[in-house]
C-alpha cells in the first residue's frame, strides 16, 4: 500500500506530533508498506529529499507567519506525484492538513488532528478563527478521523460535530525500561518539552520555593527561556533550576529515571506524550487537569492538579514522590500502528 503522511515538520525536528508520524511512519514501512513523508519544513538545516528509516521524505520551503500554519501550497502537487491509496494529514492547527484534503483526490483521506482547540498566543487564536470553516471541512472531508485521547475526541465532537476514533499514542517501552537513572547531588524535578508560556514551566519554577528538598531539572529549548530564568531568580530559586537545554534521545531515558517526580503543568494538550515516557521509565507524575493531561490523573503513577499555584504542585508532587507506576499498562508503538493501519482500510 501506497502511504502519504502529510505533517508541518518530520525529524530530526522534534515534538510530539513530529514522533507520532515519524513512529507510525517508519512502523508501517517495518510491515511492508511503501512511504512517503510530505513535510513544509525545508530550509532548516535539513534537506529537500531524504530516506530516513526507510521512509521516503520531501520537504518543501513554508512560510509560517510567528511560527504559525506553515504555508506550503506545493505540498500539493507532491502529494498527488506519489499516487497514493492513502494520505494521512495531521495537525488541525497547521494549513499542510487542508494540503492533504485538497491532494487526496480519490486516495483514501486520514486525518489525525491532534487537536486541542486553543493555542499559544492570541495572534494564533484569531487566525484559527478564521481557519475554522475550512478546518471544519477538512475534518467533514476525511474517511476518519483519529484522535490521540479520549479528552481531543469529545473535544471534535463538541466543536465540529465530527465523530473520531481513538488511538492514542505509543510508547517505546524497551527505550525507557532497565535504564540507568541519572545520579545528582540532590534529588531533582523534571519538565520535559518546549520552552513556551503554555507549557507552564514557571509553575514547576515557583513551587521550588515550597520544595526546599529539591532542584528542577528543565530539558528542552526555546524562546520562553530567558523569561523562565527571570522567573527562577524572581522567586530566589535560581541556584535550584538548571536548564538543560536540547536533551538527546539518548540521554532522555536515564533522565526521567532519576528524576523524584516529572511535572506536566501545561494550559493545553492533546496528549501528553512525555508523561508516557515518563511513567514508562518508572517516576510519577504531577499532571495538570486541563485538556487531554486530564486523562493522565486518572493513571496509576499519576497525581492531577486542579491550579497551579505553589502549594498546590508542591503539594501534589509529595504525594505523588515514592508513587508505583504500570509501565506494562501504556499502549505501545507496535499497537498503534496496528490500529491506524486499519482505518487506511476500512475507511
Amino acid at each position: 500500500m501506497k502511504v502519504v503522511q502529510v505533517v508541518p515538520r518530520y525529524p530530526p525536528h522534534t515534538g510530539g506530533v513530529e514522533t507520532h508520524v515519524k513512529e507510525v511512519s517508519e512502523g508501517l514501512v517495518e510491515r511492508g508498506h511503501d512511504v512517503t513523508v510530505v513535510t513544509a519544513d525545508w530550509g532548516t538545516g535539513v534537506s529537500r529529499t531524504e530516506t530516513r528509516d526507510g521512509v521516503d521524505v520531501r520537504r518543501h520551503r513554508g512560510f509560517a507567519p510567528r511560527h504559525s500554519f506553515h504555508i506550503a501550497p506545493g505540498m500539493v502537487r507532491s502529494v498527488r506525484q506519489v499516487n497514493p491509496d492513502v494520505v494521512h494529514a495531521h495537525n488541525y492547527h497547521s494549513l499542510p492538513v487542508l494540503f492533504g484534503a485538497l491532494a487526496a483526490d480519490d486516495a483514501r483521506f486520514v486525518v489525525t488532528p491532534h487537536y486541542h482547540g486553543e493555542s499559544a498566543s492570541s495572534f494564533r487564536d484569531r487566525l484559527l478563527a478564521l481557519y475554522r470553516p475550512v478546518g471544519g471541512w477538512v475534518l467533514r472531508r476525511a474517511n476518519a478521523v483519529v484522535a490521540v485521547s479520549q479528552w481531543e475526541r469529545a473535544r471534535l465532537s463538541a466543536d465540529f460535530g465530527v465523530e473520531a476514533s481513538v488511538v492514542p499514542n505509543g510508547v517505546d517501552l524497551a527505550r525507557f525500561r532497565d535504564v540507568e537513572p541519572v545520579e545528582r547531588d540532590d534529588p531533582y524535578l523534571l519538565t520535559v518539552g518546549r520552552l513556551e508560556e503554555y507549557k507552564g514551566v514557571q509553575h514547576a519554577i515557583r513551587a521550588l520555593v515550597k520544595l526546599a528538598d529539591y532542584e528542577l531539572l528543565v530539558a528542552g529549548s526555546g524562546d520562553y527561556r530567558e523569561h523562565l530564568r527571570e522567573v527562577a531568580h524572581e522567586a530566589g530559586v535560581a541556584d535550584r533550576v538548571t536548564f538543560l537545554g536540547y536533551v538527546t534521545d539518548e540521554e532522555l531515558p536515564g533522565l526521567y529515571a532519576g528524576a523524584a517526580a516529572h511535572l506536566t503543568l501545561s494550559a493545553f494538550e492533546a496528549y501528553g506524550m512525555t508523561v508516557g515516557e515518563s511513567l514508562a521509565a518508572g517516576t510519577p507524575c504531577v499532571v495538570r487537569n486541563q485538556g487531554a493531561l486530564a486523562d493522565w490523573a486518572e493513571i496509576e503513577g499519576c497525581v492531577g492538579v486542579a491550579d497551579v499555584r505553589p502549594e498546590t504542585v508542591a503539594e501534589a508532587v509529595a504525594t505523588a514522590v515514592g508513587r508505583e507506576t504500570a509501565p506494562e499498562s501504556l499502549p505501545t508503538w507496535d499497537e498503534v500502528v496496528e490500529g491506524v493501519a486499519r482505518f487506511y482500510v476500512e475507511s
